[in-house]
């Protein structure tokens, strides 16, 4: 079994090109979506959050249960749920804004020690920013790396984070609880405040790696994804696509990456860190597949098992 732990929320992504087209709500929520391709890759795997009683959260709920996602360890409120409101650039790209005061995901509650099924547990985006929620999730990140893999993509929106230094040393004090980190290469320059060269970027990784994560995964866009080890990095080149827009499309690495360590019985940090560079070749270019499917489309859709399969040529 694998836990993601951290908000749903709404997407209200526009439809059409004009700049006041119509929003279309769809579900999302970086830690949701990485549950949801974890399901959809057959993969055991439960969603840890607080999800509202209200209509788009019922809906949230519904797509988890149909993604074979269990909600056993969802927690539920009056709250609202948070909503998204995306920009989409001419590239697919997306920006985003967002209404979070007093939403649902913001108060979850400790859920004390996961279940002894659990192998690995996911952590990332809004739900390590906003409080009191923040400091909830890092209790359970700590607490599970002693014993568990722990994947963080911190998934940054930096237009929530008040106080950048802050949150920078706070993502560095995670860095030891770690056991594979997944980043874009957009945000490590932000994180390390480095340059968007690619060598900056490798080395900021490497440093990171000193400091406990088995592996730094790196996202970077059109150019493709690269794994950053203490023995080397494998970099894949990306898969050719027609973009519709890029939501979700790290999150879907994130959980595919996830889906083939565990298909491959490589969920600890012992295997993560003892894994070649073929095996990384086969861990990237499975991700980086699962991740062009989302991309060819609307919102936040992972791809099935059988999509993906049959992208792969299976």
């Amino acid at each position: 079994m694998i836990v993601v732990a951290g908000e749903a929320l709404v997407d209200m992504v526009p439809v059409g090109d004009d700049e006041l087209a119509p929003l279309a709500p769809k579900l999302g929520g970086g830690p949701y979506n990485v549950a949801v391709a974890l399901g959809r890759l057959d993969v055991p795997t439960s969603f840890l959050s607080r999800v509202s009683s209200d209509h788009f959260g019922e809906q949230l709920i519904k797509r988890l249960h149909a993604s074979n996602v269990s909600t056993d360890l969802v927690q539920r409120g009056p709250e609202n749920t948070t909503l998204a409101v995306v920009g989409l650039a001419e590239d697919g790209s997306a920006r985003y804004s967002f209404y979070v005061d007093g939403t649902a995901d913001r108060l979850v509650e400790d859920p004390g020690p996961l279940p002894a099924d659990v192998r690995a547990v996911s952590f990332g985006t809004l739900s390590l920013v906003l409080e009191p929620g923040a400091s909830v999730y890092e209790k359970v990140l700590r607490r599970e790396s002693k014993r568990l893999l722990t994947a963080l993509d911190p998934n940054i929106r930096a237009g929530l984070i008040d106080d950048p230094g802050a949150y920078r040393a706070r993502f560095r004090s995670w860095l030891p609880d770690v056991g594979l980190l997944k980043v874009s290469a957009e945000d490590a320059q932000w994180l390390a405040e480095g340059s968007d060269d690619l060598r900056d970027v490798i080395e900021i990784a490497r440093t990171w790696i000193s400091q406990g994560p088995a592996a730094v995964v790196l996202t970077r866009g059109g150019e493709g994804l690269s794994v950053i080890t203490a023995t080397g990095r494998v970099d894949v080149p990306p898969v050719k696509v027609d973009v519709v827009d890029t939501i979700g499309a790290g999150d879907t690495v994130q959980g595919a990456l996830l889906a083939w360590l565990h298909d491959h019985d490589a969920l600890s940090v012992e295997k993560v860190r003892a894994l070649g560079s073929e095996e990384w070749t086969d861990a990237l270019t499975f991700a980086g597949a699962a991740a062009a499917i989302t991309c060819s489309r609307a919102g936040a859709e992972p791809p099935f098992a059988s999509e993906l399969t049959a992208a792969l040529g299976g």
